[in-house]
């Protein structure tokens, strides 16, 4: 009998159960979205089936402004689509497994391709405030792995993933081909809540970082390892400490979201169109 705690099972489970709350059948894309972002939502397909991640097995609630906890399945040309609405965080006292479970559940669904999006910090000053980047790899500075524990069960291999292809150099062409304006960069993920200080930033800029925040790198690991596609877009939502010489707040990282959010909808869009 198969262990009912195991992660992966735990994401089978709530597949299970979303595919029956959205009519049946595979999902083809998930997108997780960023903060702010979702108020652009409704500009992605239609919405066939809207499900509170707090009725699936294995979810938790987002505690975090900008965050809805909710995912729909949406009809995007001639994809099926699970967008999330928001998703929780390390800082809000979760573990990796809780905090890729959304990933997981989406890849047992049937997802082959996943879109992470997210508010950053931008290390560059070129790259300001409303641009959208393309993640073209990651740092990961969390201190941890959604693939610590037991040995994941079978059919998902073993767990020492190769990631030298995480970000997919397909995915981040089409991206650019249906946004030339958009920036390529390196993502720096850190635990947060707290924004960095001007010493770390210079630290990340030292370590070869374009961009910083608090999610995306452990979502994307747990991504490529159960198989799937990855494309990650950064939304410049702030300068990062020191760059600017502004203070930073959540709540103008949820301004700069709201007010992009649709342009980069509209390139997610475009992408799915297009695979």
């Amino acid at each position: 009998m198969s262990d009912p705690t195991d992660p992966f099972r735990l994401a089978e489970r709530a597949a299970a159960d979303l595919a029956e709350r959205t009519g049946g059948g595979d999902h083809d894309v998930a997108v997780v979205l960023g903060s702010g972002w979702a108020a652009a939502a409704d500009d992605l397909g239609a919405t066939e089936a809207t499900v509170s991640t707090g009725d699936l097995p294995g979810f938790v609630r987002s505690t975090v402004l900008g965050h809805q906890s909710e995912v729909r399945s949406v009809r995007a040309g001639d994809r099926r689509v699970l967008l999330f609405l928001g998703r929780v965080h390390l800082y809000e006292g979760n573990s990796p497994a809780t905090a890729v479970h959304p990933v997981r559940t989406a890849i047992a669904a049937g997802c082959s391709t996943v879109v992470l999006t997210n508010a950053a910090g931008s290390l560059d000053p070129d790259n300001g405030v409303g641009r959208g980047v393309v993640i073209s790899d990651h740092i990961n500075l969390t201190g941890l792995s959604p693939l610590t524990g037991e040995s994941p069960p079978d059919p998902y291999g073993a767990r020492f993933v190769d990631l030298t292809d995480l970000y997919s150099a397909r995915l981040r062409a089409l991206a650019h081909r249906v946004d030339p304006d958009l920036g390529t960069g390196v993502y720096a993920a850190l635990n947060g809540p707290h924004f960095e200080t001007p010493a770390e930033i210079h630290m990340l800029r030292t370590l070869g970082a374009d961009l910083v925040g608090m999610s995306t790198a452990l979502e994307a690991i747990a991504a490529r390892h159960m198989g799937a596609e990855v494309l990650g877009l950064s939304l410049v939502t702030n300068l990062a400490a020191g760059v600017s010489g502004e203070p930073l707040d959540h709540l103008e990282v949820l301004d700069a979201g709201k007010a992009a959010g649709p342009r980069m909808i509209e390139v997610i869009r475009q992408v799915i169109d297009a695979l």
